[in-house]
């Protein structure tokens, strides 16, 4: 029995995947290890095998190595979601920011109603009382509560803070139970 000098490199994912011998020059071979199999699984499921190499073959090297964490990822999300994929898991993001970001809202507007009704030293005319701010924030279309639409706090004489409407102010009110008070 000979012995060879040289060392064993044990094939990328792609070629175990596929079964053909790993050479030195496999496009594959740098990006899929073999202790990722399930990577190259998914990617060849969805894209297939030759698409991949030449969309490998066709970048730069340098940008070889995002476009096949992309290519992962996108067919890692169509494997759990075939019909949304990557689409689906933005938009359940994207879905859950707006709601917090209402919340915020709604929150800063309970902070400036609770610091205008809770400073007494501050004077106030008669059509921007805390007491009053309810009935007349209401009566201009605002939501009511405090939820968003516009307007001006006066925190003292000569002094104001105004905020911005926001997109949701007419559909979300935080006092009266939620959404068009549902």
């Amino acid at each position: 029995m000979a012995s060879s000098s040289s060392t064993y490199n044990p094939p990328c994912a792609a070629c175990k995947f596929l079964r053909r011998k790993c050479t030195a020059g496999c496009i594959f071979s740098g990006y899929f290890p073999p202790e990722e199999p399930q990577k190259f699984a998914n990617v060849h499921k969805i894209f297939g095998a030759s698409n991949v190499a030449k969309l490998l073959n066709d970048l730069l090297p340098h940008q070889r190595d995002d476009a096949v964490q992309s290519l992962a990822y996108e067919a890692e999300a169509r494997v759990r979601d075939p019909v949304y994929g990557c689409v689906g898991a933005i938009s359940f993001l994207q879905r859950q920011v707006d709601r917090l970001q209402k919340e915020l809202d709604a929150a800063n507007a309970d902070l400036i109603r609770l610091a205008a009704a809770s400073s007494p030293s501050v004077h106030m005319p008669p059509h921007h009382r805390p007491a009053e701010f309810g009935r007349r924030f209401a009566n201009e279309g605002g939501g009511g509560g405090g939820g968003g639409g516009g307007g001006r706090f006066y925190q003292t004489p000569g002094y104001q803070i105004t905020y911005n409407a926001s997109p949701w102010a007419d559909i979300y009110n935080p006092h009266g139970g939620g959404f068009d008070g549902k």
